[in-house]
């Protein structure tokens, strides 16, 4: 892992690379946490929620290999060990009800859950999607999202800066790459860096819990949970792990 901030690095770690994934709120009682600092030659950036991104990729996801090792249901397996979490439990109990978790989805249709704190906030998403598996093409068809910012001032911008960050997560997972070749990097401008387009997106619901606790962060909130929330819905529907970002066409096979 790159380091982000290289003059915040103390004692050779860098506390933004291990964000979202430095303080889980799971009740399991060993817990590692660890990175190896590479210099990758190449510059890089930090970009819209920063280390929580790739680090929510990591948790979320492996919390939901181990229910399926389990054989449990992700979302109950998640709230199993949130006892000691209430705020991180509610949102992830507001998604899986709004989302409707315990009714059957229509034939063809997989979901996916995962949940995260970040920027003193919290955020839980259920993804449903449909995968064709003969042409190698998935159709993202809702997002459920609901987040606890604290007491809220303007619920209009949080709704909106939540279904940007939807956006921006899908878009990542499935069409961010950055290439190179002799040097340079290919990508210039968004003719050849696709974004989700208007036709591909999926509906989007957002859902703010009520609070009378301080305002927090919901700018970057959205944007963690929704990459594991839609490659564990690639899991419901393929038994496929997606271990690499972003998704390629031989992934849904």
């Amino acid at each position: 892992m790159n380091a982000w901030f290289p003059g915040s690095i103390k004692n050779n770690l860098d506390p933004s690379s291990v964000e979202g994934v430095n303080n889980l709120p799971y009740s399991i009682p060993n817990i590692l946490v660890d990175y190896q600092l590479t210099e990758t030659g190449i510059p890089v950036g930090f970009w819209r929620s920063v280390g929580n991104s790739q680090n929510g990729f990591f948790s979320e996801s492996f919390m939901d290999e181990l229910a399926a090792v389990g054989k449990k249901d992700p979302y109950e397996f998640r709230r199993r060990f949130l006892n000691k979490a209430p705020r991180h439990l509610g949102v992830l109990e507001l998604a899986a009800q709004k989302a409707g978790w315990d009714r059957p989805l229509p034939a063809g249709r997989f979901r996916g859950i995962a949940m995260l704190f970040a920027f003193e906030s919290y955020c839980a998403q259920v993804v449903e999607i449909s995968v064709d598996r003969s042409a190698k093409t998935l159709k993202v068809h809702r997002v459920v999202c609901a987040v606890d910012v604290g007491r809220v001032v303007n619920p209009t911008n949080i709704v909106a800066q939540s279904e940007s960050a939807i956006v921006y997560g899908l878009t990542s997972a499935l069409y961010g790459e950055i290439t190179i070749a002799q040097g340079r990097v290919q990508q210039s401008n968004f003719n050849n860096y696709r974004m989700m387009r208007i036709d591909e997106m999926p509906v989007v619901e957002v859902h703010i819990v009520p609070s009378e606790e301080k305002p927090t962060g919901a700018g970057e909130l959205a944007v963690p949970p929704v990459v594991p929330a839609l490659c564990n819905a690639i899991f419901a529907a393929t038994g496929k792990r997606i271990r690499r970002l972003p998704i390629r066409p031989d992934d849904l096979a």
